[in-house]
C-alpha cells in the first residue's frame, strides 16, 4: 500500500511564499512530487497528496479527482473520504522515526512528516520547496489559509518547525540521503540551497524521464 522510491529523487512541495516563483513545473516527469495540501494546485502532476489535519481535506472533498496516493492523519477524513492513513504516535515529537513505514515523526508540521513519509519510502535525494519558515504569520503563496478550521502558523510554530528539521539533519545524512532546500529566503541553514533548477543540473535530471 505504500510506494516503493527505493533509490529515487523526490520533491516535496510546502506552501511558503517562495513556491509561487520557484519554477514547480520543471519537476514535472523529473522526479517524484509530494504535494502539500493546496500545494496540488501549483503541482497537478504530484504522484501523493499530504495534509495531516482534516478540515482542508472536508474544504477540498477529499480531492475526488486526484489519482494518485492521498494521505492525512486525521482519522474521520481517512473514513469520509478513503484516504490512507498515517500514524503520529507522538505528536509532541520533533524526531524522525523509521520502526514502521507510515508512522512518522510530528514537528508540528505536514512538511516534516513528508520528509519522514519520503524517506521511509526510499528517497535519497529530496528536494524541498518553499519551506521557508518565516514571515508574516500565517503567510502562504495563496495568501492565508481561509478553509472553515484551518490554521495559520504563528512565529512560534516556525521556530518548532526549523528546530525539527535542524534536529534530524545529521540523522538523514547518517542515513546516505541528500536534502537540498530549494527555497533562496528559508529560515533553514541545515541544508544546503540550491533552485529547483540548479538541483536539477546538479543531479543531472534536465531531461523529463
Amino acid at each position: 500500500m505504500w510506494p516503493d522510491w527505493k533509490g529515487q529523487d523526490v520533491a516535496i512541495i510546502a506552501s511558503g511564499p517562495s513556491t509561487k516563483n520557484a519554477g514547480v513545473a520543471l519537476l514535472n516527469g523529473r522526479m517524484r512530487v509530494i504535494a502539500i495540501k493546496k500545494n496540488i494546485e501549483i503541482a497537478p502532476f504530484a504522484d501523493v497528496v499530504y495534509g495531516c489535519d482534516g478540515p482542508w481535506w472536508r474544504s477540498v472533498r477529499g480531492l475526488p479527482d486526484f489519482e494518485g496516493l492521498k494521505l492525512a492523519y486525521d482519522n474521520g477524513v481517512c473514513t469520509e473520504f478513503g484516504l490512507q492513513q498515517v500514524s503520529i504516535p507522538q505528536p509532541k515529537s520533533n524526531e524522525l522515526l523509521f520502526d514502521k513505514v507510515g508512522t512518522v515523526g510530528a514537528s508540528g508540521n505536514s512538511g516534516f512528516q513528508a520528509l519522514n513519509l519520503a524517506l521511509q519510502f526510499g528517497a535519497k535525494r529530496i528536494l524541498l520547496v518553499g519551506f521557508d519558515m518565516h514571515g508574516r504569520s500565517g503567510e502562504h503563496w495563496y495568501g492565508r489559509n481561509h478553509w472553515a478550521g484551518g490554521n495559520n502558523p504563528t512565529h512560534d510554530n516556525y521556530r518548532r518547525w526549523v528546530a525539527g528539521f535542524e534536529g534530524s539533519a545529521k540523522t538523514i545524512s547518517d542515513m546516505g540521503a541528500q536534502v537540498i532546500n530549494a527555497s533562496p529566503m528559508s529560515e533553514l541553514k541545515c541544508f544546503s540551497k540550491m533552485s529547483i533548477e540548479q538541483a536539477l543540473q546538479a543531479w543531472r535530471l534536465n531531461a523529463a524521464a
